[in-house]
């Protein structure tokens, strides 16, 4: 199944779909190989030096818009892109070109893929985009280059290469000097990057295209310029695959029955001060209503913890994610209000949104508008009609499944569709994990249920983030003072500029604790930007103690946390947060009885989800709990980690034989290599080899234990 979903992201921008909407925004799963990808020996970037390899992709090509002053209630300028290469639209005269069988998908609100099917004219594809007047240019499509024994091949992942590189300058150079710098090297400043030094975002005014890299390879060699990286914009997985098969996808009917009767046949939690009827299904924190009192614990103990601690109180945790729907009602009342000592941008009052640039990090009506078909035609549409609109994506799951009936490939369909809209609301999930409150009986608790979240937003839709965005989030969230940082985020390019964006938060703020996902690859090796040397990096365990199978494991892993496996039921997931819920998903349709995919209840307000994108924020809710007993901020970023890897243990995890056979295997050849056998490490950071044994292999310091490190920051 983790095949199959990871193929249908590649197919889903194919889709043929006879809605006012074009397609669902595409995220492409990194580990498969793209077969339309040119091999191009002289594309690559730098990485502290480390050349980065990349290929050009020959089926995709990107597009950015004009930016527009106003976009209420205008046609979504991708949507009118495709409707334009269709022959739909005559605002230039374009009826008398041939219509172009195209798929336009949205990336983010200034960027679109285009899907060129075979035999279809790249060049004539370009040419037509860059006639109309709202497209700015077109631009190359991207993917990264790996080793697997031995051999190059390219990931199939989205990364468009705009005419934009971030550059640092030496510290010391006056303005002057650097604007020599800037033009001896025919570059112009777009803006300074906010919240970072002497970091601009600039761009050529003489090349384009693939030279881009050229440019910022060069400028890494220039006297005054302390490193340039491409301004990649990258499009990132939110999402692991939910289910083993169509049966287990299969709708849950009389969702609030079958829920209150999982429910009675829990037992109710036992001096917890939140008394929610939920918080037997939350086993990450206390996992000895699902397990007993006889099995061990694979929970963080967070419970045990409450009854020691404030449960967070007067910690700021900022959540750098994608869409934080805020108001959500378990969200609301544990959020961050930033004081007014601080120097706020324009409209600022809870967190920021670096994605679009404006004060709010919730849903906006434009991009409802842009989801909302495509939610609400998995409730609406007969089985036909759905198979018929979504053609493409149903042929991919037959092949994946030769044997599966009309009916269980719609529900894959359908289960598929839904999930990749409600895992937009990644950022409100990772909340959730951190730091939900619940309203009433019936709501979800988080790790540190008294703690604050300031809400950072830096994911577009469709999984779009650029490397700017990112650094100026951190260096934001570093300002407004946070006690700690979550970034439930992987996968990403190596970037020196994040790096030392990373390095410079640190050495500033030594008290403050960054925690990041180890990755869901299951590769030796955690991901970008995890595996950076400050960063506490966390890989998933699931309800058994076994490393979750996704999990990443070896090189630069820190600690583990729960991150669920619904793949082996929904319950085994991570109970949290949602974002579905929003009425604008809803508008003009029944809301059903049942529940479906990740949803615990028919709106989605609540969900179970897996990943190590939610071991992470885990970790960060045990570290606001420990900062909540460090009143009076005492205590260091190296000591608090001291604490939490010291106080972690293996007690009550396990070694599944097949984690045992890959321990031996790269034991007998040697820890930290990395061409003689197909671990791969792509996140551009390795450890020096060195034995370690299989726990610390998978498992790294162990299980975290929110009350042993609460009490011992209390001692």
């Amino acid at each position: 199944m983790k095949r199959l979903l990871s193929s249908l992201c590649l197919t889903s921008c194919l889709l043929a779909t006879s809605f006012p909407i074009s397609l669902l925004p595409t995220r492409h799963a990194p580990h498969l190989q793209s077969a339309q990808a040119q091999t191009a020996p002289d594309l690559f970037y730098t990485f502290y030096g480390q050349r980065i390899p990349l290929s050009l992709r020959q089926d995709t090509i990107a597009v950015t818009f004009k930016p527009v002053s106003t976009r209420g209630g205008n046609t979504p300028l991708y949507l009118q892109l495709q409707q334009d290469l269709e022959g739909r639209r005559n605002t230039r005269g374009t009826s008398s070109e041939k219509p172009l069988q195209v798929k336009v998908n949205p990336l983010g609100e200034r960027y679109a893929l285009i899907t060129i099917p075979a035999g279809v004219n790249g060049n004539e594809v370009s040419q037509r985009i860059e006639q109309r007047d709202y497209v700015e240019n077109t631009l190359p499509v991207l993917s990264r280059q790996v080793k697997t024994n031995g051999q190059s091949e390219p990931r199939n992942e989205t990364i468009v290469l705009p005419n934009e590189i971030v550059i640092s300058f030496e510290p010391g150079l006056s303005n002057s000097q650097k604007q020599m710098v800037l033009n001896s090297n025919s570059l112009e400043v777009i803006r300074p990057l906010r919240f970072s030094q002497n970091r601009y975002l600039v761009r050529s005014r003489t090349l384009s295209g693939t030279a881009i890299l050229n440019v910022a390879n060069q400028l890494n060699q220039v006297s005054g310029i302390q490193s340039a990286t491409p301004n990649f914009v990258q499009s990132l997985s939110y999402t692991l695959p939910q289910a083993a098969s169509a049966g287990n996808l299969a709708d849950k009917p009389n969702a609030v029955e079958q829920l209150q009767k999982l429910l009675g046949g829990l037992p109710i939690a036992q001096n917890s001060p939140f008394q929610t009827a939920m918080l037997p299904l939350s086993w990450h924190l206390d996992s000895t209503a699902r397990r007993g009192k006889f099995l061990p614990r694979t929970d963080v103990r967070a419970t045990d913890a409450w009854q020691h601690s404030d449960r967070g109180k007067g910690a700021v945790v900022a959540v750098i994610d994608s869409l934080i729907q805020w108001d959500h009602p378990d969200l609301a009342n544990n959020l961050y209000s930033v004081p007014d000592s601080a120097s706020k941008l324009p409209g600022e009052i809870h967190g920021w949104d670096f994605a679009n640039n404006d004060a709010d990090t919730r849903i906006s009506d434009p991009e409802i508008t842009i989801l909302r078909p495509h939610f609400q035609a998995t409730f609406q549409l007969s089985t036909a009609e759905l198979l018929k609109n979504y053609d493409q994506l149903a042929q991919a799951i037959k092949e994946n499944y030769p044997n599966a009936s009309t009916g269980q490939i719609a529900i894959i369909l359908r289960n598929y569709v839904r999930s990749e809209i409600a895992a937009e609301f990644h950022g409100t999930w990772s909340s959730g994990v951190i730091a939900a409150r619940p309203n009433n009986q019936n709501g979800v608790v988080g790790v540190a249920p008294e703690a604050k979240i300031l809400p950072v937003r830096v994911f577009g839709l469709g999984g779009e983030i650029t490397s700017a965005s990112l650094i100026e989030a951190i260096g934001y969230a570093a300002d407004r003072k946070v006690d700690v940082i979550n970034m439930s985020l992987g996968g990403l390019l190596p970037d020196r500029e994040l790096t030392d964006q990373i390095f410079s938060v640190l050495d500033a703020n030594p008290k403050l604790v960054i925690v990041a996902s180890a990755g869901n690859e299951s590769l030796d090796g955690v991901a970008f930007p995890a595996a950076i040397p400050g960063v506490v990096s966390v890989g998933a365990t699931n309800f058994t103690g076994n490393r979750a199978y996704y999990s990443s494991f070896g090189g630069r892993l820190d600690l583990v946390a729960p991150g669920g496996e619904t793949v082996r039921a929904s319950s085994l997931g991570i109970l949290t947060t949602g974002g579905t819920w929003v009425d604008g998903f809803w508008e003009g349709i029944q809301v059903p009885e049942y529940a479906w995919g990740m949803a615990l209840d028919p709106k989605g307000e609540y969900v179970q989800v897996q990943g190590t994108s939610f071991s992470a924020p885990t970790v960060a809710g045990v570290l606001a709990l420990m900062k909540g007993e460090d009143r009076d901020r005492r205590l260091s970023r190296e000591q608090l980690v001291s604490i939490l890897k010291k106080t972690s243990s293996y007690e009550g995890l396990n070694l599944s034989k097949a984690d045992v056979n890959q321990y031996r295997l790269q034991a007998s050849i040697g820890f930290g290599t990395i061409e003689t056998f197909p671990f791969l490490r792509p996140s551009g950071i390795f450890p020096q080899p060195r034995p370690v044994s299989a726990e610390q292999y998978f498992f790294g310091s162990g299980l975290v234990n929110a009350d042993a490190a609460v009490l011992a920051v209390k001692r």
